[in-house]
């Protein structure tokens, strides 16, 4: 079959990529390529956005012409380009602008063919001698269809050969202005828009220590490019938080696999407000490879104070009807807190991403024990990570009465239930569990064997201290009308 040779088209569609460009001698059409960079800075933001402002010194002549802007990112919103003359301001004017994406490929070149006349070559088997026949390429879906003479091929040994590479393919992302220029002569020009393609996260890596009252934060910046280009001695900068768009129909990323590269921690970011969102801003050049993942140092701090809670989480359900056993061996959720501030040793905006917490065993080796994600938390605020279940804790739960009660005036249902919950505790030290049930309708406690608060409209919360491989029983009553 005529595309069943990929390896030898792509050689011919490069070779005749060549010779057009040089036969053309692009008369019509002035070329920028990354060669003519002299600046990029990339900000990035958390929603698959970025601000690209690519600076480049480029020869142009004075009245109109057509410039091809090669080598941006594949994922460009072309509706958002803006060119820019740094050194005249109002120099240069811009009538047209067209991206080209389609990209060159053996695929892509026959499709465009489908309707147009091509050459076909055969070798023959014995004597090598090579024939030609002209055709014309019929359809390109699932395969190749040609009409030669009075008749239609399919799957036919041989090759294709085609008079040029129309001029709606390239050989990689190209954004082609026509513009109109006052002056002739290098002139520094500055393009930018918004892409897809590029993204950021933070991760965080935290170390409690032995007796898990403190922890070290180290956060991280994890960079993706998938943008179709690459990004050399870039400024970096990142927008951390909610930044709205308007729903856009973006360009596909190309499937690619994907490479992990360390960025140099000598440095962490520097941050600032910038309107609702904070900017981060790294101190140094950096390059960002296509098809890359790349961390950056963003933050660290070291002994920051740590708070362990036990937490028992009821439901709602129960409140309304008679139910019996509730659960047995049910799981006590593990939580680690701590505040964002600078009495705690932090107090730095901390862009959303996920934390991994680790602890060091006795022979002193780090060991993983949950991670957890957060959303964005300025300063001043306390960050709190479910890290997982207790092992060595558990609980039985069940309803122990249940009566009607006559409801009034604005109440339709009134009933009176109890419940007992059984905390079992096998570590050699002593806990504290926190029990949190949610009361639905207006509630009164009418007895409790340990004291409650009242921690909003609906929630009551026992602190229940359970001793060191031992039990304790939480028991209470509660009206209920709704």
């Amino acid at each position: 079959m005529i595309d069943a040779l990929p390896g030898r088209r792509l050689a011919l569609a490069a070779t005749l990529l060549c010779a057009a460009v040089a036969a053309s001698g692009e008369t019509s059409e002035r070329r920028t390529t990354l060669d003519d960079q002299r600046g990029v800075a990339v900000t990035i933001y958390n929603e698959n956005l970025a601000l690209i402002k690519d600076r480049r010194e480029v020869p142009l002549a004075e009245g109109g012409q057509r410039l091809a802007f090669r080598g941006v990112s594949a994922q460009m919103r072309a509706e958002t380009a803006l060119l820019r003359n740094l050194g005249q301001p109002g120099a240069l004017s811009v009538r047209e602008q067209n991206f080209n994406y389609d990209l060159l490929t053996p695929q892509t070149l026959l499709e465009k063919y489908v309707g147009r006349k091509v050459r076909v070559a055969y070798r023959h088997p014995t004597t090598g001698a090579e024939t030609y026949e002209d055709a014309r390429v019929l359809s390109a879906a699932n395969g190749v269809v040609l009409k030669i003479g009075d008749r239609i091929e399919t799957g036919m040994p041989g090759r294709i050969i085609y008079d040029q590479v129309p001029d709606n393919l390239r050989d990689q992302p190209t954004l082609v202005l026509d513009l109109e220029s006052a002056r002739g002569g290098r002139q520094e020009l500055e393009l930018s828009y918004l892409s897809g393609g590029l993204s950021w996260q933070a991760d965080y890596v935290a170390e409690l220590n032995a007796d898990e009252t403190q922890l070290d934060l180290q956060g991280w910046v994890t960079l993706n490019n998938r943008s179709g280009t690459r990004y050399r001695n870039a400024l970096l900068q990142l927008v951390a938080g909610d930044v709205n768009q308007v729903t856009q129909q973006m360009q596909r990323a190309m499937p690619r696999g994907a490479v992990m590269a360390m960025a140099d921690a000598e440095q962490a970011m520097s941050q600032e407000s910038l309107f609702e969102y904070h900017l981060y801003t790294l101190g140094r050049p950096t390059t960002l490879q296509d098809n890359q993942t790349k961390q950056v140092a963003l933050l660290s701090a070291a002994a920051v104070p740590v708070s362990k809670e036990y937490l028992l989480s009821g439901q709602s359900h129960y409140y309304r009807g008679q139910a019996g056993d509730l659960g047995r061996k049910l799981k006590v959720g593990v939580f680690m807190e701590f505040a964002n501030t600078e009495a705690h040793k932090l107090g730095k905006p901390l862009p959303k991403g996920v934390v991994r917490v680790y602890k060091r065993d006795q022979k002193q080796r780090a060991q993983f024990i949950g991670e957890d994600r957060i959303d964005h938390t300025p300063k001043g605020e306390d960050v709190r990570l479910r890290l997982g279940n207790a092992f060595d804790i558990t609980a039985d739960k069940r309803q122990t009465d249940y009566r009607k009660r006559a409801a009034s005036g604005e109440y339709s249902h009134a009933a009176e239930t109890a419940y007992s919950i059984e905390l079992r505790n096998a570590k050699e030290v002593p806990v504290t569990v926190t029990v949190r049930e949610p009361i639905p309708g207006d509630w009164r406690m009418i007895e409790s064997s340990h004291e409650h608060e009242k921690v909003a409209a609906h929630m009551a919360e026992w602190q229940v201290k359970v001793p060191a491989e031992g039990e304790a029983e939480l028991n209470y009553r509660v009206l209920v009308r709704y």
